[in-house]
């Protein structure tokens, strides 16, 4: 049995969540709670680099979610969720990096407003608005007349994508502007697997309540799971 250990407000490890629906694995999920819960000896014996999400098959323990992605299309791949042709592939890895890279951190530096704390710095939340707009373009001109990036069919790199780009009017940027990634994003949501790993109102309000407290907030930075 494969067992997800990962924590509902995470986009790490939602991409894997919904990864083993769509290839209709047997899984089981296991909460971490990012109020210390990452750094008990236990979870420390499966990643000692206190992160989720961590996936064990077996005995094997595999981190970073981009290897899990790896793994469970290595090991499972039916149905297919990478392109085989080369410029395909490509692009496939250019969104799923640049996602991991540039549009999550940019994201990211929204979340103190998110949550409706203060002092939100004006200087970088405009970085982060021109690099959010820089990646959009980007992904705006890769997609073509298929409903997906390089494939007429669902990949990794939605998963991994499409577990960001959707947050956007979160942040206050609308995706009208890029029509081709807005009907992409519209596709995504309304699938069962999309709509099973939804963040709950409730998972949103623990994680408020974890992340006010500056201690805990500090842990929540250092383990890298959000």
């Amino acid at each position: 049995m494969l067992t997800l250990y990962h924590a509902p407000i995470s986009p790490n490890s939602r991409r894997v969540w919904i990864t083993l629906l769509e290839k209709g694995l047997e899984f089981e999920l296991v909460e971490i709670k990012l109020n210390g819960e990452q750094f008990k000896p236990d979870f420390l014996a499966i990643n000692p680099f206190h992160h989720i999400p961590v996936l064990v098959d077996d005995g094997f323990n595999v981190v970073e979610s981009l290897a899990i992605l790896d793994y469970l299309e290595a090991k499972y791949p039916t149905p297919a969720m990478l392109p085989k042709d080369a410029k395909d592939l490509a692009i496939a890895r250019m969104v799923q990096l640049v996602t991991v890279n540039e549009l999550l951190p940019a994201t990211t530096t929204f979340l103190p407003q998110i949550l409706g704390f203060p002092g939100a710095d004006p200087e970088k939340i405009e970085q982060a608005k021109q690099k959010i707009s820089t990646v959009l373009k980007f992904f705006e001109n890769l997609l073509d007349d298929r409903p997906y990036f390089g494939s007429q069919n669902l990949t990794l790199t939605e998963v991994v994508a499409g577990t960001v780009v959707p947050l956007m009017p979160m942040v206050g940027i609308s995706l009208s502007e890029y029509p081709k990634l807005n009907a992409w994003r519209d596709r995504l949501i309304v699938r069962p697997s999309w709509q099973t790993t939804e963040t709950t109102p409730e998972a949103m309000e623990a994680f408020n309540y974890y992340a006010v407290s500056p201690p805990l907030n500090l842990v929540l930075q250092i383990s890298g799971g959000i």
